[in-house]
């Protein structure tokens, strides 16, 4: 391996995230959730804003949050290969710093992505980010290099393909990186302090762009992650499997979700689990509630998602029956999000809508902010932090 060296989806277990932080992919435990209030319902390109910031590069990578600072990753170039990590002030969008890399994987992919499209993670020691060039980099909150890691040169097989897009997470002083792809595909464990290998398994050599989910039962915390045909449980501190649910027809783009006991699975449609200490039964299979490239997420007693023609569902989460079904416009590639009683759901023509949440659904605003949106939006400190491909948008409620 290389190492270049200066010096709780999380679940409950992440002791130094302050409660308005949105530390990772889809926000505190992975669930497109905030307790911020007054969040805001109408703004435009020019009018809500607390503040914006031009971008280097484009990303599908959603902002995170830690106390006051919003950490994103941009890629750049004709090829895409100029990485970039940056650090903006939560309070007024003054750019702290900016480092830069060039990829050493391959940066072929699809149009519609690129290399800055997993979801850093971050927490009171710094932010670690994951890029699709099998590129992996830890900085402390001043922008220190801590460590740096090219796991192509650790594992030449990584075949990037069209794209990899799975979001790393943290547990403790653990950074978990799923790199399944069609080639050399695996889930590792490292330190965040040195990013050395704790644990490295073998995963299935399929393209797989999900993010994992952390769950804690009494003293064993367990890694969620699954592919086309199968969930697997690991034991987070060794890498063995606890247990295994497998099922045809199981997501590789839209992520799963905990809530509490109830594991949510997106398949050809939706899956709940009930989970014991032990294995997973299945409470129920909504057909109806498919998501398409979004990840759908519980809010407050329903379950929601939007699907392939733009179409938001509402559904009851004690049995997946649909309640309400509300036509967007547009195509989705990013997950909604959900705070202050309300529904943020952005589609690619930079529109966001937001819709009030609950048993019926009712559009309150179509907010035009222009430019390409792919990434899940944030919420931090009564504000929403929308990536387009060129700008960084802080919107706020007050």
């Amino acid at each position: 391996m290389k190492y270049l060296f200066t010096f709780s989806i999380v679940v409950g277990m992440m002791a130094c995230v302050h409660a308005a932080d949105w530390p990772q992919f889809r926000g505190p435990k992975g669930q497109s959730v905030a307790d911020d209030a007054k969040l805001p319902v109408e703004f435009s390109a020019t009018e809500g804003q607390r503040w914006t910031a031009n971008l280097p590069g484009r990303g599908v990578s959603s902002p995170v949050v830690i106390g006051n600072r919003v950490y994103l990753t941009a890629a750049s170039g004709a090829d895409g290969d100029r990485l970039h990590v940056l650090c903006y002030q939560l309070a007024d969008g003054k750019l702290l710093w900016q480092r830069q890399m060039w990829a050493t994987g391959s940066t072929f992919c699809h149009p519609d992505t690129n290399m800055a499209a997993p979801t850093p993670v971050a927490d009171k020691t710094g932010v670690y980010a994951l890029f699709a060039s099998g590129d992996v980099v830890a900085y402390d909150p001043d922008g220190n290099l801590k460590w740096y890691r090219s796991l192509v040169s650790d594992y030449p097989e990584i075949s990037n393909n069209v794209g990899m897009a799975s979001s790393p997470v943290l547990y403790q002083d653990t950074l978990i990186l799923p790199m399944d792809n069609a080639g050399d595909s695996f889930l590792a464990a490292v330190d965040t302090r040195y990013g050395k290998n704790i644990w490295k398994v073998k995963r299935p050599r399929e393209i797989n762009w999900v993010s994992p989910v952390v769950r804690t039962v009494g003293d064993t915390t367990e890694l969620l992650f699954q592919s086309d045909s199968e969930l697997t449980a690991y034991n987070i501190k060794s890498g063995d499997v606890m247990w295994t649910y497998k099922t045809e027809g199981l997501s590789t783009i839209p992520s799963p979700f905990l809530v509490e006991k109830r594991l949510y699975i997106p398949a050809s449609g939706l899956i709940a689990l009930e989970i014991t200490e032990k294995e997973p039964t299945k409470v129920w299979t909504s057909p109806t509630l498919r998501t398409g490239m979004s990840s759908p997420f519980y809010y407050k007693g329903y379950l929601y998602g939007v699907n392939g023609a733009g179409v938001l569902m509402s559904a009851d989460a004690a049995d997946g029956k649909i309640k309400e079904q509300q036509r967007l416009k547009g195509k989705f590639s990013s997950s909604p999000v959900a705070g202050d009683g309300k529904i943020y759901a952005a589609n690619e023509d930079g529109t966001v809508f937001v819709v009030k949440a609950g048993e019926s659904l009712e559009i309150l605003a179509e907010n035009k902010l222009g430019g390409r949106i792919q990434a899940t939006p944030a919420i931090a400190d009564g504000c929403l932090l929308i990536r387009t491909d060129e700008k960084l948008y802080c919107i706020s409620g007050k």
